[in-house]
């Protein structure tokens, strides 16, 4: 049984009479990367400005390793480090001023910050920017210093508020990469995206959220595999002559489509399946040219939970 690092419990945020967030039940496991999928306005920043204190619930509470929210505040405050869906800073702030004295607000003493600051720098590929003012950089340079903060202070639970925003690819993957080490040594991550890619690539698991309501939780196979007849087994096939009575006994494994040597059965756990398949064809003399499983993708499993489609935008 994995530790819990976050309790959510019927937690509800009201602003006035609209409802960002409505009832919300959910546990993050310690040093786990979970992520918060949904479109703008969804509940996910509204749930993560909460664990981190900005806002207090307005029913329910969250607990941060056994440290209330609404109760203990400053307790949960010394565990959590958070990188802001929006930049936080002075126009005229410069880079390394501004990162310095963070480190030495999380704990540094003086030349220990300027250690951190300069190896989190050069990580990040940020170094000949620190003498730059923020108001100088763009909006991807200002996600990448907004992230540097998290790295320097290393918090038990560190929350990512849409991190590669605004960066492109090849950034992109490097800041994964830089996500997962900062898993790696100790920390649970929170990552809150509408980008489909970076979900599956990221996170071990992924809560869909949609209209302020948590619709499901689950790994990305195993939200994939909760679609019915989700996954496609396409075959093609040598043998047209005999293929109507195969196409019938297929049917009992799944919903199956015929035309131009090239067979399609839609069925859950397309893996299981697909085994059976290429058995039952070649048995029955049919030569498997090829066979290949196609998985639902995660806007598939967006539309099947919320009945609305997700759009990223993101190519690999």
């Amino acid at each position: 049984m994995r530790d819990i690092a976050v309790k959510i419990v019927n937690f509800t945020k009201k602003f006035g009479n609209f409802t960002a967030v409505d009832n919300l039940n959910l546990e993050i496991f310690d040093k786990e990367i979970f992520g918060l999928l949904g479109p703008n306005g969804s509940g996910k920043s509204t749930t993560l400005l909460t664990i981190a204190t900005v806002y207090k619930p307005t029913s329910g509470d969250i607990i941060v390793y056994g440290h209330s929210v609404s109760r203990e505040d400053y307790e949960v405050r010394k565990l959590v480090g958070i990188a802001f869906q929006d930049p936080k800073a002075l126009w005229i702030d410069k880079v390394e001023d501004m990162l310095e004295w963070h480190a030495r607000v999380v704990g540094y003493s003086r030349s220990d910050a300027r250690k951190i600051v300069k190896e989190v720098l050069e990580t990040l590929d940020l170094w000949e920017h620190r003498n730059k003012y923020f108001y100088q950089l763009s909006g991807g340079t200002r996600k990448k210093l907004e992230l540097a903060k998290v790295l320097i202070q290393k918090p038990r639970l560190a929350i990512l508020d849409e991190p590669t925003a605004q960066v492109d690819v090849p950034t992109k993957h490097k800041l994964w990469n830089i996500i997962r080490e900062l898993r790696d040594e100790g920390s649970t991550i929170i990552i809150a995206t509408n980008d489909m890619f970076e979900a599956e690539k990221v996170c071990e698991r992924i809560g869909i959220i949609y209209k302020g309501r948590l619709v499901a939780v689950d790994t990305v196979s195993g939200l994939k595999d909760r679609i019915p007849a989700g996954d496609v087994i396409e075959v093609v096939v040598e043998g047209d002559g005999r293929i109507t009575k195969v196409v019938e006994e297929l049917s009992a494994i799944g919903r199956v489509e015929y035309s131009n040597g090239i067979l399609r059965i839609y069925v859950e756990k397309g893996e299981e399946k697909a085994v059976i398949v290429a058995d039952m064809l070649r048995t029955r003399g049919f030569k498997v040219k090829s066979l290949m499983i196609k998985e639902p993708t995660l806007d598939d499993v967006f539309m099947y939970f919320t009945g609305a489609r997700l759009t990223s935008g993101f190519e690999q």
